[in-house]
């Protein structure tokens, strides 16, 4: 039996994001019987983490961490703790050559004294870097430059860097080839199967109504209202369009400063096309919203393989993406990119609405192509379960 410990995901069952999304792919399509999940989970992650120190899910056996609310070093503290959980329980159960897999590199500095433990049980140690958290704007200067010296810790010392998308995968080799790492791209995985939910379900009805909002008459953007996803440039240019479509946006503004100063920048709010819509978990719904937009525009630059971006790519007819190594590795040439050049996406808008229904489907054809070749679930996961079962042989 090959036991790996997936440490760095807030936990599953999932409630959050990509790794969380990604830990519940994995294991609730796991195909080998010669595997076993130890995953890290926090306690405030679900009711079954507040309820049980350990239980199973998926066939996983899931471990709860307490970790103290202590800002940004939280998730440190958290992913020491889950470490430190899973090199005894390797050793209790007398584990043979244990796998490790850390999601995000966020404990560099202290990663030496753990690979030591980690071989001296004949185990191995895998990172996932994720994308450039140390880019990312809501990170005070100190923490970012935390994130940086981190991530060079994590990479130096591991044994395997699994990179999402193949750009992430040329930064490691360039930025780190001193240490030369072993590195292999495995991509992140999204769901094809099209909405349960039609036209004239209650819960499409009621929410287009009460959002005012007309299938195939809006562009869409889903996303974290987080300053590095570019949200000034989209809601600015678009307002420089001569788009009679609204631009539908679905994420948790919740009236923060980041919002207030986009307000004041841009005066969105007199903009009738401009709709902030809150949050959609519904899945399903959130499904056919992707589904029924005339396209989506996707500005995040510093992540890896987005999540948004595989899941508009396999749902939604045209993408206009933010032009970045990272959204060319994935998309190809199904979609339509912009830069932050003043009017550039404006015009990119601009010609996305002269599109003819045949570029419409040409599109949408070559899109999902590349998701049912590349990206779906389970590719991933035998991906996955040969790299685990192969990785002590």
């Amino acid at each position: 039996m090959q036991h790996i410990y997936i440490i760095g995901s807030k936990g599953i069952p999932a409630r959050y994001g990509g790794y969380e999304t990604f830990v519940e792919k994995l294991t609730a399509g796991q195909k080998s019987l010669d595997i076993k999940y130890h995953v890290a989970s926090r306690r405030d992650n679900t009711e079954l983490s507040q309820e049980n120190d350990v239980f199973e899910y998926n066939g996983a056996e899931i471990f709860s961490i307490d970790v103290p609310n202590i800002g940004p070093a939280q998730a440190i503290a958290y992913d020491i703790k889950a470490l430190q959980w899973a090199i005894k329980n390797a050793k209790d159960i007398e584990a043979e050559a244990p796998i490790f897999y850390i999601l995000a590199a966020r404990i560099g500095p202290f990663m030496g004294k753990y690979v030591k433990q980690i071989h001296a049980l004949g185990g191995t140690y895998l990172i996932n870097p994720d994308g450039h958290e140390w880019k990312r704007a809501k990170w005070p200067l100190p923490v970012r430059k935390y994130w940086k010296v981190s991530e060079k810790g994590m990479v130096k010392h591991a044994d395997l860097v699994v990179c999402d998308n193949r750009k992430i995968e040329e930064y490691i080799q360039d930025e780190y080839g001193a240490f030369k790492p072993a590195t292999t791209f495995i991509a992140y995985g999204t769901d094809t199967m099209p909405s349960s939910l039609s036209k004239n379900d209650a819960t499409v009805e009621n929410w287009f109504h009460k959002k005012n909002i007309q299938e195939n008459n809006y562009y869409l953007i889903v996303g974290r209202f987080v300053p590095e996803n570019n949200y000034e440039t989209m809601i600015r240019e678009f307002m420089k369009s001569d788009s009679q479509k609204d631009l539908v946006i679905v994420t948790n503004v919740e009236k923060n400063k980041f919002y207030q100063k986009l307000l004041q920048t841009t005066s969105f709010n007199e903009d009738k096309r401009i709709k902030f819509v809150g949050t959609v978990y519904d899945q399903p719904l959130l499904r056919y919203i992707r589904e029924n937009a005339f396209a989506y525009i996707h500005g995040h630059e510093v992540g890896g393989t987005n999540p948004s971006l595989l899941e508009s790519l396999s749902s939604t007819q045209l993408n206009l993406l933010v032009d970045v190594g990272f959204n060319r590795d994935v998309a190809h040439d199904a979609a339509i990119y912009w830069t932050k050049e003043d009017g550039y996406l404006a015009n990119t808008i601009n010609r996305a609405d002269q599109y003819t229904e045949k570029q419409m489907i040409n599109n949408k054809s070559v899109a999902n192509q590349i998701i049912q070749e590349d990206y779906t679930w389970d590719k991933i996961i035998y991906n996955y379960e040969q790299l685990i079962l192969g990785e002590n042989k």
